[in-house]
Parts: C-alpha cells; structure tokens; sequence
C-alpha cells in the first residue's frame, strides 16, 4: 500500500513539474493513456497543442470495503474499476456506459446511466479530488472543506479548471448478475408514469430505456441477483438496444449489463449483419473513437453528425418530443432519467428560477445525420432554452459567448479559475468547448 501511494505522489510531482516548467504561453492538452470520449471534430485545435503527459493516472489506490469508498486515479477505466471492486461484492454506484471511459473523464464530462434515477451523476458520488493545477500546484477539495467550490465546478468544466489526479468515491452492494424487464408503452404519458411510479417507489436498482418511435416507448428496469438461468452477450453479433422491443425480460452478467452498450448505444457499428461478423468483435466503441482522433482530416466539417445528450426537465418532455418529432424525427432515442441532487454550482442561477422538477430526463440523440439547410445543434440548443433544458457540451456547440454564460455560471467558474489556471492554460470553458474544437482561435 505505501508503495502504491509513493509511486501515486511521484506521478503527481511530475505533472505538476511540466506545468511549472511550461512557460511559452500556449494552451496544453492531456496526453492519456484511454482515448478521449469526446465526438471527434475535424478541425479541432488541441491536436496540434503542447502535450502534458498524464498517460500513467491508471491505477486503483484502495478499496475500502467496510466503508464502501474506493480511492483511484483519474485514469481507471470503469471496466478495470469494476472488475476489481465486484469480488468485493461492490460496484460504482454510477457505472457509464462505455468500457474505457474513465473516472476522471466521467466528472469532467458529466457521465450518467441506470441509476442516476436515484443518485445523479457519478460525481454526485464522488467525495474529495486531488487537483493539479495550471501552475503546478496541488489542491484537495471535498464537498465541505476551504475548497467546496473548486470541488463542485470540476464537474463539467472538461478539464480547464485544472488535472483531477485522484478522486475518492461511494461504492455499492452488487450482486453477480443484473435481471431486466421491459415495459412496453404506446404513449410518452404513460411512459412516463411508468417512469414516475418507479422513482417514487425506489422499486428497481436499474431504470432506462429506448424510444423506438412516437409510438413504442420501451422502459428498462433491473435488479441485481445472485443468479441467472442464462446470460445474454451483446459484445459482438446481436445489439443490445433492438433486444428492448422483442424481449420481456433478459438476464445478463453484472458487467455485462455495465457495458451492455459498449458498441454503440443507438448508433451500433458496424451496422450490418456482415461488417458485424467481421469486424464487430474487434470494434467497440474506443476503436471507433480512436480512429476518429487519428483520422480527424476525413470527418464532416459542414452539418456533422448530431450526438449528444440533451436534459430536459420531466414536466416538460412532452413538449420537447412533441417538438423532436417534427423537427427533426430521428429515432431511436435513449432515455435515462436523472434526478437532480443539488442545484448545481456550474449552471447560472437562472436555470433553477421558478424550476420544480427533481427529475430529467436525459435523452441521447445519437447518429442523425443533417439533411437540408437548417443547423439541428442549433436548433436543439435553442429549444432546450426556451423549455430549461440543457445538453453536454461534448458534441458540437454553436453558442454565442453571452448567451454560453447565461447558462453555464461565469461568475462561479471565474472565481475557481483564479485559484486553478490564473494563466489559462487549460483554455476557458467557452473557449474550449465551443470554439477550439471547431477550429476556432
């Protein structure tokens, strides 16, 4: 254990010795061992910045399991983290949906899955982070230390507010296998009072689902047990999303279930039958991912593909697919709803005034291609505005640098970038999220 913890402080004294020693005024980015979970872009900026080497944050420092908290850094990947906490008969209590996502990845990119219904984002779970910062100093922030602030604005800030080098997280009971049910519903109402009778009951330890059509509204929900009397695999020939509208129930290993959408949520490739006897086994979705970093030259520039999650508040989904089906039409969607355990520092003040709803729902628009004259981002930013929604910011963002912080909180954020990156080397929230990657100076 103390050599673990030697080697851990090692590895932070370096990194933060290259950012003491970075001194020419240009923007850095993260070299890391997994690929970023980010859409690729094609004329994103960072491919060309200074490199800070981050690659060897991969290692899991204790699991404790009486207290149920594990300490790691941020370079685990969820499929490693679970596969070392499950013997313990643990897991995360949020486990995203992508195998070589990584923990430090899921609190600046704000990841969710089946049970945010009941515990938010995985940064809801977390309990402290070790932060390097753009100077080269080191930082601990919890929740209700001198730092709580800095410890709240690292979710969603992508990284400009500073390295999260270690994070200490909840774990929760688990069990070896993941038995699912699936309701099948003509009507968004009566989905979503499926989906309201199960958050209010706290019934299930899972719950999402797939939108096929405005006609078929499949809802998700799952439990673990301790056994099966089989197990489904999605890894490879069948998808696992098209299985919602022909099965009633499923079993599939704990984490199998974890990953159960590793190849593709709604956008499974390859798409057909031969491509997936083929290739399918050898391409989830980091080789996708990979290919796309290296390959970024051949990505569309003009009308790129729409991927990205939207939030929408619960009362008012209606509204917004009402709106999605004449829009833009595009199905399937994924469906994750997500309650809402704190107003959270990171969004404007104004984005809580006069809002009721605990739940969201997180609806994942993934794979529309943009057909015709009009801009779907655009369209979809401005509608969640008028309906108090909001999206993640890693897909392609056409906001204007007011509107961008009348939603996101500047004045938060500038106070926590003081302390964290006073010479900007980690580029702004904006400036990075809205126009780097667009190619934008």
């Amino acid at each position: 254990m103390e050599a673990i913890v030697d080697r851990h402080h090692e590895k932070v004294a370096r990194i933060a010795r290259q950012l003491r020693e970075h001194t020419n005024g240009r923007p850095v980015s993260l070299r890391k061992k997994s690929v970023a979970h980010q859409v690729p872009k094609r004329h994103d900026l960072r491919h060309r910045d200074d490199k800070i080497d981050v690659s060897d944050l991969t290692e899991i420092l204790a699991i404790d399991p009486v207290r149920r908290i594990c300490v790691a850094e941020s370079g685990v990947t969820f499929v490693d983290l679970v596969a070392a906490t499950l013997p313990h008969g643990l897991v995360p209590i949020v486990v995203p949906e992508l195998k070589t996502i990584t923990i430090g990845g899921a609190v600046s990119g704000c990841s969710i899955e089946s049970m945010s219904f009941v515990h938010g984002g995985f940064h809801d779970t977390c309990l402290a982070y070790e932060v390097i910062t753009g100077t080269g100093g080191v930082v601990v922030c919890t929740p209700d230390n001198e730092h709580r602030l800095m410890f709240q604005m690292m979710h969603g800030a992508f990284g400009t507010l500073g390295i999260v080098a270690k994070l200490t997280f909840k774990l929760i009971p688990a069990k070896p296998y993941v038995r699912l049910r699936y309701e099948t519903y003509a009507t968004l109402a009566a989905y979503q009072a499926a989906i309201m009778r199960h958050f209010s009951a706290r019934d299930v330890d899972f719950m999402d689902g797939i939108i096929h059509s405005p006609t078929c509204y499949v809802l998700s929900t799952g439990d673990f047990v301790e056994t099966a009397p089989y197990t489904s695999d999605y890894s490879w020939m069948k998808i696992y999303y098209q299985s919602t509208r022909t099965r009633t129930e499923d079993y599939l290993s704990t984490p199998d279930y974890f990953f159960r959408y590793d190849r593709g949520v709604t956008n499974v490739s390859p798409k057909s039958f031969l491509g997936r006897l083929v290739f399918g086994k050898f391409l989830a979705s980091s080789q996708w991912l990979r290919l796309g970093e290296k390959l970024h030259w051949l990505l569309r520039s003009e009308k790129p593909t729409i991927i990205l999650d939207v939030f929408v508040p619960f009362s008012r989904a209606q509204e917004f697919l009402t709106w999605h089906e004449r829009e833009l039409g595009f199905y399937p969607l994924w469906c994750v709803p997500y309650r809402r355990v704190r107003d959270y520092e990171w969004l404007d003040d104004s984005f809580y005034r006069g809002m009721s709803d605990v739940l969201f729902l997180d609806l994942a628009i993934y794979g529309m291609r943009q057909r015709g004259p009009k801009n779907y981002h655009r369209l979809i930013e401005e509608k969640l505005r008028e309906l108090g929604g909001v999206k993640t910011l890693i897909a392609h963002n056409y906001y204007g640098e007011a509107e961008f912080w009348s939603i996101w909180n500047k004045r938060n954020y500038a106070a926590v970038k003081a302390i964290t990156d006073p010479n900007n080397v980690f580029r702004d929230l904006y400036t990075k999220t809205c126009k780097t990657v667009m190619g934008q100076r």
